[in-house]
């Protein structure tokens, strides 16, 4: 999603929120995921030691990222794959526009890709005349609705049945009313079909690129890739320089981690292995770079390029689940997407390293162990440092210090929290002025300070 300007969460969020019933089964479903994780990693003895591995691996190859993608771009060569380099979204849509020029080639299907979201390859595509059919079930519902995709794994994650049941009575002729999942499926189905029928180039991301073969993994849990790339004889495969693991034996551990961490299966149900193009055919592989090398020059923040794109901290933050992806107005929303786009556009997204309550289960849950809620602690600090902080925040943080420093009024306000604000109407607690306060309770107060109670208990 492009912003129109500055991204202000709390503002873009308020729309979400507003809507307290959908707020609340966004929340509700998206712990379902988490649980449903934790329940599988809980079947593997060996998961933190996978954790472990997989952020070593990740280290170690972005230490040495230039060698390994000269090494993956001439192992890719060499089985037959043409390799093109972009540095930016607008040489990666170029590309991928003059491939298909190049075959005439009009009509294209895409399976599930966040870096194609990211360069906004499908408006790009159309109004170069090219008909882009996003195949993945999810990612063609958001298209329908012309929208981005709300969460990387699960895009219509915010959508009811309801809404989908009334979208495709309009777009594909279905019974007006229906809210039936297997009959929404084949209708989705059936039309699909025939789009895969008549594409001349498939598109797909890339989930895992192997220095040491050439190959590539694309993951999905439909088979849309699959199909997408078998019918053409033109497969073109976008993907993010960071995406890279040096030898084939590391790709299990990356497997095994994945589905577990997106949606709390074994493994995705389809890992479809390209090495080459199909006999006849070609396969074009655009290698992105778009920040990332000056992500990677960066010691505080290289380490969110080992992102898998799982999704899991997504389904454990508690301020994604109650705002909802759309909130935060960047292809990767999330823990994970409030550092990296202050890192592509510190002035855009300096709200986003605020969406965040630091309490740390976004680390917990990573499956290559990236400190997202350090590194967001960090971010905050390189906006002030950058004199892009709201003056909101900056008097809030003023009065927060003044108070800190000084013993007497910090004891006298925990005084009045203590006894003078349990007992306020609470018309002068929560209200429109205190932001704060919607959707949160203030906690029950103590009835001493830490200062009573240790003067009271410190001799027994």
């Amino acid at each position: 999603m492009v912003s129109a300007g500055v991204v202000d969460h709390p503002q873009t969020a308020a729309k979400f929120v507003a809507n307290a019933g959908r707020a609340s089964w966004h929340d509700q479903a998206l712990w379902f995921v988490r649980a449903r994780r934790d329940k599988a990693v809980q079947t593997l003895p060996e998961w933190e030691e996978l954790r472990v591995t997989a952020a070593q691996i990740k280290t170690h190859t972005m230490s040495r990222l230039a060698d390994y993608l000269e090494e993956f771009e001439r192992q890719a060569t060499r089985l037959g794959a043409t390799v093109h380099w972009a540095r930016t979204p607008v040489e990666h849509n170029e590309i991928v526009l003059s491939i298909l020029q190049k075959h005439n080639a009009t009509r294209v299907v895409k399976s599930k890709s966040m870096l194609t979201e990211e360069c906004h390859l499908n408006p790009f595509l159309e109004r170069h005349g090219v008909r882009v059919t996003d195949t993945d079930l999810g990612e063609w519902i958001v298209q329908l609705r012309e929208e981005p995709p709300s969460h990387i794994v699960m895009p219509a994650i915010h959508i009811k049945k309801e809404e989908v049941g009334e979208l495709f009575h309009q777009h594909l002729g279905t019974t007006a009313g229906a809210t039936d999942p297997p009959y929404l499926v084949n209708a989705a189905r059936q039309r699909l079909r025939q789009e895969f029928l008549e594409a001349e180039v498939g598109i797909t991301g890339v989930n895992f690129a192997i220095a040491e073969t050439g190959g590539f993994v694309v993951c999905t849990n439909e088979g849309n890739a699959d199909l997408g790339v078998s019918l053409p004889k033109v497969h073109i495969a976008c993907m993010g320089i960071e995406k890279l693991i040096p030898r084939a034996k590391d790709l299990g551990i990356f497997l095994r981690i994945l589905g577990r961490s997106a949606t709390g299966q074994p493994i995705t149900t389809y890992s479809s292995h390209f090495h080459g193009p199909q006999p006849g055919g070609e396969l074009h592989i655009v290698l992105v770079d778009n920040g990332r090398s000056a992500i990677l020059g960066s010691p505080e923040f290289r380490r969110s390029l080992h992102c898998i794109r799982c999704g899991a901290c997504m389904n454990t933050c508690p301020v994604y689940r109650r705002s909802g992806g759309h909130s935060y107005q960047t292809t990767i929303p999330g823990p994970i997407g409030s550092i990296l786009a202050p890192s592509r556009d510190a002035k855009t997204y300096s709200s986003l390293p605020y969406a965040c309550s630091l309490c740390g289960s976004c680390t917990d849950v990573c499956p290559v162990k990236i400190d997202l809620h350090t590194q967001l602690l960090t971010w905050r600090k390189e906006i002030a440092l950058r004199k892009l902080l709201p003056l909101s925040k900056k008097w809030g943080m003023s009065a927060t210090a003044f108070i800190l420093r000084n013993p007497a009024i910090y004891r006298m306000a925990g005084w009045m929290g203590r006894n003078i604000l349990p007992r306020l109407p609470r018309f002068m607690v929560y209200h429109r002025f205190n932001d704060w306060g919607r959707q949160r309770e203030l906690p029950p107060m103590p009835r001493q300070s830490f200062q009573q109670w240790y003067r009271e208990n410190r001799k027994k």
